[in-house]
């Protein structure tokens, strides 16, 4: 079997890309290593307390939601203080989080404009399979066209593995869905293949593909999982339910599947272009010590009690994420790792969702090459736009870019390692 570093395994219904294999790496110049970009909202914010440190500078004591990270401390910056100017206190802001543009709260008479992602895809086309993946844990999505249009996003994991893995005819795509609905791995239907590329490779690219074939393999599980849930119907109880008690929204487990998946289509190069809007409804999330809805905790007023269930629900959620970073960072590529490689963007564009605020919006930016190990704080009443951090960000994938929405240059203080 003929390798190169980029090697497909086919059969009918099935095409899995492989992840980039270290066969004949040497001497690939440094401008075509491949650079991509995660950009995450949590669309009720993040409690400022637990999440902001209170010492800028390296030496900073770490947040109690930081310290969910903390093995991560080298491979992050936290950033506060920054926002997006022009835009109004409201959950609308959600439209202008990857853009900037001014007063979405307006509603009447808004347009927005195209989001970082979109823009990043336009100039870095042609070099993936996809250009972008926007998606979304409830059907509103981050990713928005030149023009000001919401870009078609995925909404369902099932859909997007197929996307990735699943190809033929109508009828090869069908069998293939069915064998996987009964349990049934797509690395099944390459088996052969597979013996016979790990028996040509060398023994790190030999580790590579088996900790990536585990992922697939995991991956389906979660999904089949997911499934099976759905399927089942709920209970009937002879009793007047509490205040959101019926809604079975799984925050955690939607999130953990759409950052498996993120994993696999980095690792694969399918794309380098990813947004992620997590859940934020009114859902009560399957987590212990939890029995408000989420929306209900985030609008706390004050109400200690609520906060002490918040902050039990986003601590839950900071692990998804440093599982997600772990996933990234002992992935490896070309004598580097999937998260020197990829930039993070994890944030929301609520700075505190009680009072629907917009100024001090949490920022967490984990990998991509920068010098990270820092707090940068900015003065919220007179701070550079996000949107600098998102011309830093555009940059450190290889774009000649100085101006992105609002922006005034790059964020300062926010520098490229040289090993980067």
């Amino acid at each position: 079997m003929k390798l190169s570093r980029r090697t497909f395994l086919r059969a009918a219904g099935v095409s899995l890309a492989l992840p980039l294999l270290d066969i004949n790496a040497v001497g690939v110049p440094a401008a075509k290593q491949p650079r991509r970009m995660v950009c995450i909202n949590t669309p009720l914010g993040l409690h400022p307390a637990a999440f902001f440190p209170e010492k800028a500078g390296k030496d900073y004591a770490l947040s109690p939601y930081l310290e969910i990270v903390q093995e991560f401390r080298d491979d992050f910056t936290v950033i506060s203080g920054l926002s997006h100017p022009d835009v109004g206190a409201s959950h609308d802001s959600n439209y202008s989080f990857l853009t900037g543009a001014p007063h979405p709260e307006q509603r009447a008479g808004f347009k927005n404009t195209i989001s970082l992602d979109q823009f990043a895809a336009d100039l870095l086309h042609g070099q993936t399979r996809y250009a972008s993946l926007p998606l979304s844990c409830e059907g509103f999505g981050l990713a928005w066209t030149r023009s000001g249009a919401p870009v078609p996003t995925e909404s369902w994991p099932s859909s997007v593995f197929a996307k990735l893995f699943i190809e033929g005819r109508p009828d090869e795509v069908e069998t293939q869905k069915r064998r996987l609905q009964n349990g049934q791995s797509i690395l099944d239907t390459v088996r052969e293949q597979a013996k016979d590329v790990q028996s040509t490779v060398g023994a790190r690219d030999r580790e590579k593909l088996e900790e990536y074939f585990n992922s697939v393999r995991e991956l389906e599980r979660r999904l089949a999982q997911s499934e099976e849930w759905a399927k089942k119907p709920k209970p009937k109880v002879d009793a007047k339910p509490p205040q959101n008690v019926m809604n079975s929204t799984d925050l955690i487990a939607k999130t953990r599947v759409w950052f498996d998946l993120i994993h696999l289509a980095l690792q694969t190069d399918s794309t380098r272009l990813v947004t992620l809007q997590l859940l934020g409804t009114s859902g009560v999330p399957p987590i212990p010590g939890v029995s408000l809805g989420h929306h209900d905790l985030s609008h706390h007023g004050k109400d200690p009690s609520k906060i002490e269930q918040l902050k039990k629900l986003e601590t839950e959620k900071m692990k998804t994420l440093r599982d997600f970073l772990k996933q990234l960072k002992d992935t490896k590529e070309d004598g580097n790792t999937l998260l020197d490689r990829t930039t993070v963007f994890f944030s929301s564009n609520l700075a505190d969702a009680s009072t629907h605020g917009v100024k001090n919006m949490p920022v967490l930016l984990a990998g991509g090459g920068f010098k990270h190990g820092q707090h940068l704080a900015f003065d919220p009443k007179s701070n550079p736009p996000l949107c600098n951090l998102y011309v830093s960000m555009l940059q450190r994938l290889g774009l000649e870019v100085d101006k992105f929405g609002s922006s005034t240059g790059t964020l300062t203080g926010l520098e490229t390692r040289q090993d980067g």
